[in-house]
């Protein structure tokens, strides 16, 4: 007799992983992206004070890990007992290591973030502005090896995210050594014009300040690194086994095809090229669209990496 065998459980279209795990995926990504690059640019800097580019880094770290951990436990089967996961742990599984560090991420990044803000919180009312400044001076102590753990995690929380669905190994697009590589690219890319555009908006930031002209520049081997990965895994798609090949649709038909062409490929590549190349990024206008452009494309590309590859790689197995 034949069957097939749906290598989905069938959440929502087909696919084992839906949308709030692209979100996830999206906001973990720029968190960690954000904060490990300018915690980087500092150290290679010398700098240790409380920088524009700090603060809106730290600030964005904790909010978008925050929603992203929302979206993942509403995307649980059984929403109120997220905590087992915090309970129970097994060291061969991605997300158990995953988890792990988000127990030491999230309350760092959140103590890093009260540093920074210490003084700039005094606005806040029934005295939590005091609370805040003094807690701040009291974590102020360990900012030295605080901030070396987070900066090392938040470069980790990166990776994870593409360790965590490369581990499906039915899907030729997703189970490739090369997307953690891709997921840290992109995540820096997009975390680095996130924290620029903050900085900016709420922090006093000019955007012709040399520590702005570095992350302009740092941009471009960002944006190389991202488009060498995702070139690497086309061609380990295109030369490798007959499943993989097969999967190589994702690329060139259906309507996720057009989100990586696009978003991913138009939005997120294109539009920041060309502004950076005619300079308009020196005007504001130039300066904000190249920023919300590079943001959407992270997330064109998450959809895209998550969707197209499941869809793509159902197969069916004569049993």
């Amino acid at each position: 007799m034949d069957g097939v065998l749906d290598f989905s459980i069938g959440l929502t279209e087909g696919v084992a992983w839906p949308w709030p795990i692209a979100v996830y995926l999206f906001l973990a990504g720029i968190s960690g992206g954000s904060l490990g690059v300018i915690l980087t640019m500092m150290k290679l800097r010398g700098l240790s004070g409380d920088e524009p580019l700090l603060k809106a880094s730290a600030s964005i770290a904790l909010a978008t890990i925050l929603l992203g951990m929302l979206c993942l436990v509403l995307d649980l089967t059984d929403p109120l007992f997220f905590w087992r996961i915090l309970v129970f742990y097994n060291p061969t599984s991605v997300m158990s290591v995953g988890v792990m560090m988000l127990l030491f991420y999230i309350p760092l990044t959140a103590v890093l973030t009260v540093i920074v803000l210490r003084h700039s919180l005094k606005w806040l009312p029934f005295g939590l502005g005091g609370l805040v400044e003094k807690l701040g001076d009291i974590f102020n102590k360990a900012r030295g090896p605080i901030t070396w753990i987070v900066l090392f995690l938040a470069f980790g929380i990166c990776a994870y995210t593409g360790f965590l669905i490369s581990a499906l190994i039915r899907y030729p697009l997703i189970n490739t050594a090369v997307l953690p590589a891709l997921f840290v690219a992109s995540g820096v890319s997009a975390g680095t014009a996130a924290a620029k555009l903050l900085a900016t908006a709420v922090f006093g930031e000019k955007r012709d300040s040399h520590t702005m002209h570095i992350l302009h520049l740092a941009e471009w081997p960002m944006m190389a690194a991202e488009i060498s990965c995702i070139f690497m895994i086309a061609m380990a798609m295109i030369f490798g086994m007959a499943g993989a090949q097969a999967a190589v649709t994702a690329f060139t038909t259906g309507v996720w095809a057009t989100v990586f062409w696009v978003g991913a490929v138009g939005v997120g590549f294109g539009v920041p090229f060309a502004l950076g190349m005619t300079g308009c990024t020196r005007s504001a206008a130039g300066f904000w669209t190249a920023g919300f452009a590079a943001v959407a494309g992270m997330m064109c590309l998450r959809l895209f990496i998550l969707y197209a590859g499941q869809l793509n790689s159902l197969m069916l197995t004569p049993v």
